[in-house]
């Protein structure tokens, strides 16, 4: 957590928990994980996929466990991965029948960093309680941590009509929202006691309460933020595609981590035709470094544009700067410690040009309409050099290149 968000953010005080070499809760950095949509039974295009999302920043990798095929698949991809020298840790879905390839597959178990399991969905009736045991019993020999996740699509029924039969004998009822929150909540807590008189110790637990409203999502996390010390993954069950699912998860997610809630996220986005599945790992990143409570890669400041900046050449060098950032990023973060907290602006005129361009650690102010056709460069607060002419992104993107090296290396 950078100074700044330090002064303003209090982390809420959980267990911490391994997840194969990944720690989430306590003192630990927010962690940023994302999931699959291949079927985990093609390995090669699961593997291809997972080490898409490694490399784009996810921390950790969820797959899909559905089938026996998908479940013997699961060291094969862990094995494929290895030779790619990707050690991301692989956590497993598991609903319906999880319980079966279990003890079907051990080597499923032995291969996974974590197991999800969703109270809603592991049983019914008397079977609920046993194909529960069945999974935390694996998770206790193979000493794998296990997220309980639990979303308001799959609710456990029997949790919501216990507690919809208490709200019907109170002199004041309470809303069924409420209610219906206050079942996601159970749930979760009940299920995670069970977990522990099964032997899980309570540094293997990791909670979800998942839900796709946003103030849903705020309530019921604050809620259970305040009942528990476990971990609590974050993220809208269903968030939605483009513009509409990034702004949803962050108006949620950005409310639950000022007030020191969530330790590890994932933006659930609806993929959209032709585009990567990394983009939910991007976002995920973007808003913890937007918050400043975690930074992923040096951030480009750049102005928006007005009557004063009518020529595009300011948006085309910001677009090259941060192009040029993503590429070598992978390159420097193994180089340059520190580098990822760097700030670069590309302004497009004299307004605030000046002015951003100090306060960043390089800064560029481009010539607006009318202005003088020369581009001021500051570094770290201080006017280094006017470039001008048509070598000046180059010139600038050297520019870059050189501080980094020189201030980073």
């Amino acid at each position: 957590m950078s100074q700044l968000a330090s002064a303003f953010i209090s982390r809420r005080y959980s267990e911490t928990v391994n997840v194969g070499g990944v720690l989430i809760g306590g003192d630990s950095p927010v962690v940023v994980q994302s999931m699959t949509n291949t079927d985990t039974a093609d390995v090669v295009k699961t593997a291809i996929q997972v080490a898409e999302l490694a490399k784009a920043g996810s921390e950790l990798v969820r797959v899909t466990v559905n089938t026996m095929d998908a479940a013997q698949a699961v060291p094969e991809i862990k094995d494929r991965l290895l030779q790619m020298n990707l050690d991301v840790p692989l956590v497993g879905d598991f609903h319906f029948n999880g319980h079966k390839l279990l003890d079907a597959v051990p080597e499923c178990a032995e291969a996974l960093a974590k197991l999800r399991i969703n109270p809603g969905n592991v049983g019914r009736g008397k079977k609920h309680d046993q194909q529960f045991a069945s999974i935390v019993e694996k998770a206790v020999i193979y000493q794998k941590p296990v997220r309980i996740g639990v979303n308001w699509g799959s609710l456990d029924q029997s949790v919501l009509a216990r507690l919809m039969d208490e709200n019907n004998q109170l002199s004041s009822p309470r809303s069924s929202e409420e209610v219906t929150r206050e079942a996601l909540i159970q749930s979760a807590l009940e299920s995670a006691e069970l977990a522990k008189s099964l032997g899980l110790a309570s540094d293997k637990i990791i909670l979800s309460v998942k839900v796709s409203a946003v103030q849903d999502l705020i309530a019921v996390y604050q809620n259970i933020a305040n009942r528990c010390q476990y971990p609590l993954h974050l993220g809208l069950t269903e968030a939605g595609m483009g513009v509409k699912g990034i702004v949803s998860s962050t108006a949620a997610l950005s409310v639950l981590l000022q007030q020191g809630i969530g330790d590890t996220i994932r933006i659930s986005l609806t993929p959209e035709p032709g585009k990567p599945r990394t983009e939910e790992v991007k976002v995920g990143q973007e808003i913890l470094q937007s918050m400043g409570i975690r930074a992923f890669i040096p951030s480009v400041v750049s102005c928006p544009g007005c009557g004063r900046t009518t020529s595009d050449y300011f948006q085309h060098l910001a677009q090259q700067i941060q192009g040029y950032l993503d590429e070598k990023m992978p390159e420097w973060k193994n180089q340059y410690a520190g580098v990822e907290a760097m700030s670069v602006a590309v302004m497009g005129c004299v307004v605030n040009g000046p002015g951003e361009s100090k306060r960043a650690n390089i800064g560029i102010s481009l010539p607006g309409t009318g202005e003088v056709p020369v581009a001021p460069v500051y570094v770290d607060g201080e006017k280094t050099v006017t470039l001008k002419g048509d070598t000046l992104a180059d010139d600038f993107t050297k520019i870059v290149e050189d501080y980094v090296k020189t201030t980073y290396g």
